[in-house]
């Protein structure tokens, strides 16, 4: 019986860090918008305890993407001029798409009225690590940019 008790304590023990690993994980669901001000609506997000994050860029505005397109694209902030660099480099065939090593994340580049959804894993970056968000449509850098909590 002495044994039988220890088998059970032990499946216990493992089945319960199993469930505590899955509770763990997180999947955040953040949100921005880019205008025709060529502004986001937001500043800073947060991710802080995230294992997932799912983020809806929208472009609220209606001009053509040729003209005031959006993106939004995350690294650490020590990548963030030579991701912009080579997005302008990648020019407009390829939509300003950020080629340089050092991205986390990024969608591709919207239009006036159009939006995106990407998922991604945050498994690489580290708590309290200074992260950047930003569009890399020529120009846009100065004003379209904030923090990424984490």
């Amino acid at each position: 019986m002495k044994l039988f008790s220890k088998v059970m304590s032990g499946a216990m023990l493992v089945v319960s860090m199993g469930v505590a690993g899955v509770a763990s994980a997180k999947t955040c669901d953040l949100s921005i918008e880019g205008s025709d001000a060529m502004q986001f609506n937001k500043k800073e997000l947060d991710a802080s305890g995230c294992t997932e994050v799912k983020l809806t860029l929208k472009h609220a505005g209606k001009l053509p993407k040729a003209a005031m397109g959006h993106n939004w694209v995350l690294s650490a902030a020590a990548d963030k001029a030579k991701i912009v660099d080579s997005a302008t480099k990648a020019g407009p065939a390829k939509d300003y798409a950020p080629t340089a090593a050092g991205v986390i994340a990024h969608t591709k580049l919207l239009a006036g009225g159009e939006s995106e959804t990407i998922t991604f894993k945050t498994d690489k970056m580290k708590k309290g690590g200074d992260y950047a968000f930003f569009c890399t449509f020529p120009g846009h850098v100065a004003l379209m940019s904030g923090k990424l909590k984490f």
